[in-house]
This record gives C-alpha cells, structure tokens and sequence, in this order.
C-alpha cells in the first residue's frame, strides 16, 4: 500500500471499532484488524481511535514485536501543518479535564473547611 498524506479531519472520521486510525509518532495506522488483538483489549485503543496515541502507545512500552506490526497497519504520514492542531486539541482537552478536577476538589474542600470551623469555633467559645 502507498503511503498517503492523512490531514486532522480525515484521522478523525476513522473512529469506530470496524475502522479506526490512530496516530502514533507522526505516522497514521490503521489498527482495526489487530483491535480483537491487542493484548490491553479494545478500550485501550479506541480511547486513542482519530486521535494522537503517542503517548498513550511509549508510555505502555510496547515490544519489539508490536512495533514490528505497525509497518503492516500503516496509512501514511501525517500532515504537517495539522500536527500542532493535534498536539494542541489534546492538550486542550487534558486542561479541561484537569480544570474540572481542581473545580470538583475545590467543591468537597470548601463546605469541609466551613465545617471543621464552625465545630472549632463551637468548641473553643
């Protein structure tokens, strides 16, 4: 198979468990014939399906023999002008995430403090 220019649109329309794409270190796979698999079970990849698995894929350290599969599943390249799109779309989404955290921790920490001062205050006056 020829590899092609994937662009960010076209890695995101291939997102379903029969047809999903991946981008691992620049390069676009198509993984849907390995999902039944892959070892992690299928979650683990379709968490990554039409976006950037970098990360997600090093952190695991994968075998030699899992990268030695990828030559196989390869689309193409990914387009260089979208990595920064990709790389920022996920970098938006983590500072979500981690914004809504910090909110729900501040909503449980709050009343918590309120209380403990209401029983000091109680226990001391």
């Amino acid at each position: 198979m020829a590899s092609k220019t994937v662009n960010l649109t076209e890695l995101r329309e291939h997102t379903s468990k029969d047809d999903i794409w991946v981008l691992i270190n620049g390069k676009v796979y198509d993984v849907s014939k390995f999902i039944d698999e892959h070892p992690g079970g299928d979650e683990v990849i379709l968490s990554e399906a039409g976006k950037d698995g970098t990360e997600a894929f090093e952190d695991v350290g994968h075998s030699d023999e899992a990268r030695a599969l990828l030559p196989g599943m390869l689309v193409g390249e990914f387009e260089p002008s979208d990595v920064t799109k990709a790389y920022q779309s996920t970098a938006t989404a983590a500072a979500m995430e981690n914004a809504v955290q910090q909110t729900s921790n501040v909503m449980y920490f709050v009343p918590l403090a309120a209380l403990v001062a209401y029983f000091a205050w109680r226990f001391y006056y």
